[in-house]
């Protein structure tokens, strides 16, 4: 439970840092980036469970990027007011969380 409050944390805090870094993203306060967070995770976790095991793992990197892409993109219709993101926005933003997602650990060791 630690662990999944700290992931959201985080991850609201990456998406506030994304949102000064990347134009065509907007957040509206750490409100709304923890709402935005939540929601990008429910988004995520159904996309998993969709693609599940049948990508090879090559194509995970690249599959895993453009789906997220999709759900910042699609997060924006579901939480009107809090996150707005532009198509472009979508795509850097994507970029720029899977890099940092890569150096800020996300769970408690």
């Amino acid at each position: 439970m630690i662990g999944m409050i700290v992931r959201f944390i985080v991850s609201a805090l990456v998406l506030m840092l994304v949102s000064w870094i990347v134009p065509g993203l907007r957040v509206n306060g750490f409100t709304g980036a923890l709402i935005a967070a939540a929601v990008i995770a429910i988004l995520g976790y159904a996309a998993e469970k969709l693609f599940g095991d049948r990508i090879s793992r090559v194509g995970r990197g690249s599959i895993g990027f453009l789906t997220a892409a999709v759900v910042i993109y699609f997060s924006q219709f579901l939480v009107p007011g809090y996150i707005s993101v532009s198509i472009i926005g979508a795509l850097l933003a994507s970029l720029v969380i899977g890099i940092v997602d890569s150096f800020v650990p996300t769970t408690l060791r």
